[in-house]
């Protein structure tokens, strides 16, 4: 659970249920409060790249999506759907690095019914097709949710929709609130897992692989349906043991459960380096421009990747391990 040292209030998210409640939260814990009039947030402290990026995690926004209107949400999704903004992880990789400023604070909308309305508009165009929304494509919603009950209205919400299919992922295990939700076999909970030595390196302020994956069992014995994204995968001495290991861990735990996986190798955009090391200046990512293949991504941008003997090697390692341990139809892709 996220415990932010300070907490901004736009003065818009006030006309709103939602925002009343969290004020009203927040005043009993003594906390540092804040409000924006126009909705800019300003005062978080820091003076290195490191002390700015560190603040901004510490400090929660209670704010309105003004813009109504969904980016796509490729390959895992057809929408993404903005409940909430950032992440109190510290992940190096993260390419969350390079959208949220340097002062990367995390953001609950409190105007969460509008938003499920335009989602369900969105879906309408798409009739009779079903249309699914992601619902953690720019955050880590589950820190939050205890607070924000955001995803809580959404499960509900799509459970009683017969067009509409929510997914979201999380790296976190505060789950219990919504184990008892009526979410008719509409939501899909994934964890983003990896081995223990790139969580030990790169995942800070994050919990450990057992934790997800028992969190991960709660979920499934919920009756929703679960998935894992492993991400970003690695390619360094003994990679394909650790992840052998992280496989045959899951199939021990989820017996006779059905488990769907996403593999994303791992990549980085320059401007995401330059980042990374002003943040962390001592980090230990591969990030050699000349070990890696350039390539133009969906958006427009040019991202380093492994080369393609590399990627290829990966690519057959995950395939041919997930078919033999879970079967093909457990694979939704691997890229």
């Amino acid at each position: 659970m996220f415990n932010p040292k300070r907490v901004v209030f736009e003065e818009a998210a006030l006309d709103y249920e939602k925002g009343k409640i969290l004020l009203s939260k927040f005043k009993d814990k003594n906390l540092d409060i804040r409000y924006s009039k126009s909705g800019r947030v300003t005062g978080i402290p820091g003076k290195t790249p490191s002390d700015m990026y560190l603040e901004g995690k510490n400090t929660l926004v209670v704010g309105v999506r003004k813009s109504l209107k969904f980016q796509t949400c490729k390959p895992s999704a057809h929408y993404q759907l903005p409940l909430v903004s950032g992440c109190m992880g510290m992940c190096e990789y993260c390419y969350l690095n390079t959208q949220m400023g340097k002062k990367p604070y995390i953001k609950i909308y409190a105007n969460t019914l509008e938003i499920l309305n335009k989602a369900e508009e969105y879906a309408k165009e798409r009739l009779p097709e079903t249309t699914i929304f992601e619902g953690a494509a720019t955050s880590d919603p589950i820190p939050v949710e205890p607070y924000s009950n955001s995803l809580k209205d959404t499960i509900e919400y799509f459970g009683k929709k017969d067009n509409m299919k929510f997914r979201f992922v999380t790296k976190f295990t505060n789950i219990d609130n919504l184990l008892n939700l009526n979410h008719n076999n509409k939501t899909t909970i994934r964890f983003s897992i990896n081995t223990e030595k790139i969580i030990q390196e790169f995942e800070h302020r994050t919990p450990q692989i057992m934790d997800r994956l028992n969190a991960a069992y709660k979920v499934a014995d919920a009756g929703y349906k679960v998935g894992f994204i492993i991400a970003p995968v690695f390619i360094y001495d003994n990679w394909k043991n650790e992840y052998t290991d992280l496989l045959l861990t899951i199939k021990n735990l989820f017996r006779n459960k059905e488990i769907k996986f996403e593999v994303i190798s791992h990549r980085f955009t320059k401007r995401a380096k330059q980042n990374i090391l002003d943040i962390f200046p001592s980090t230990l990512l591969p990030m050699e421009e000349e070990e890696r293949k350039f390539k133009y991504g969906q958006f427009g941008y040019g991202k380093y990747i492994y080369k393609d003997q590399d990627l290829n090697d990966m690519k057959d390692f995950f395939k041919n391990n997930i078919i033999k341990y879970f079967g093909e139809e457990s694979i939704n892709y691997i890229i």
